[in-house]
């Protein structure tokens, strides 16, 4: 039976008209049925975008494996139905650095039809002259080349995944496509109507302690005056009321938030257009105390009340 005509029997027997998910009786479980996720296997040659794609699959919510031998494939599947629906979804990445697993990939598939999971191949294709070129800009070998040239291990690779090709449900060539434009392919295959979402993260930082390695976009809130100075406010951080009311309370702060926040309502719209799902913006002050943990807090109320899900961490509020 094709990849095609396996989902189509498996639609005909939900009822639905996708496949998305599907139940199973837990033995000894007296009728409840347990929900077993969809799977996606992600495979391909090297360098044609493997990691790309599982990231993408990753910021849509599914629960991404990389490299996982093909015989824990079926384990992970049941892992996931006694999860009580917390793992709906699962990708996992097979390529040939599994080397002495990959030959079991054959027979996991052929469990997981027995045991009717819904699942789909994804294969990432790319041409021998656009992998050579991305071997050679990472200066990198092929891990199959071994002691010859990469376009040796290119060849083994192929002729090794000649077969999964051909039952792959969904075929992408990446010759010609950077990465925004894979991921778009990626979120109009899963993305389904619901735009993924952008996750952000706000930060206050002390710049005496150093910038956040991984912020985005850096925030300096030096240009109000300092609360350290005024007695009856140094004690407190940025969290207590008066504290905040005292820095939004000087010249320019309230403008400041709100020009800020118009700013990364433009910003946010291109990094969705870009495949940017994750966003960390670090707000700074002298020590990480008060101006920058009041602002904080400010600013990730407004961005959640845009829509976007929002998680403040203060990474230097008492380490003075």
């Amino acid at each position: 039976m094709t990849a095609h005509e396996r989902h189509e029997q498996h639609d005909r027997e939900d009822g639905a008209g996708h496949v998305s998910t599907g139940t199973k009786e837990t033995p000894g479980d007296s009728g409840a049925e347990a929900a077993i996720p969809e799977l996606v296997i992600i495979s391909g040659m090297s360098g044609a975008g493997r990691s790309t794609a599982a990231k993408c699959l990753e910021d849509l919510g599914w629960f991404v494996v990389d490299n996982l031998p093909p015989a824990l494939i079926p384990t992970m599947v049941e892992l996931g139905a006694r999860s009580q629906g917390n793992v709906a979804r699962i990708a996992v990445v097979v390529d040939v650095r599994g080397r002495q697993f990959f030959d079991n990939l054959r027979e996991s598939l052929a469990d997981l039809d027995a045991k009717q999971v819904t699942r789909r191949i994804v294969f990432l294709e790319s041409s021998d002259d656009a992998l050579v070129r991305r071997f050679e800009s990472v200066r990198r070998p092929h891990p199959l080349q071994g002691d010859g040239r990469i376009t040796d291990g290119i060849a083994a690779e192929r002729d090794l995944l000649r077969e999964l090709r051909g039952d792959a449900d969904l075929v992408i060539d990446t010759s010609s496509l950077n990465v925004h434009e894979l991921r778009a392919k990626m979120d109009a295959q899963f993305a389904g109507d619901e735009e993924p979402e952008l996750r952000a993260t706000v930060m206050s930082f002390g710049f005496k302690y150093g910038l956040p390695v991984d912020a985005d976009l850096v925030v300096d809130m030096r240009f109000l005056p300092n609360p350290h100075w005024v007695p009856e406010l140094r004690p407190f951080t940025g969290l207590n009321e008066e504290v905040s009311n005292y820095v939004y309370n000087q010249p320019g702060a309230k403008e400041f938030l709100d020009r800020y926040t118009e700013l990364l309502q433009l910003i946010a719209a291109g990094y969705r257009r870009e495949g940017k799902r994750y966003v960390t913006i670090a707000v700074g002050c002298t020590g990480g105390k008060h101006r920058s943990v009041a602002t904080a807090e400010r600013l990730a109320a407004r961005i959640a009340a845009e829509g976007v899900e929002t998680v403040v961490v203060h990474r230097d509020m008492g380490r003075e």
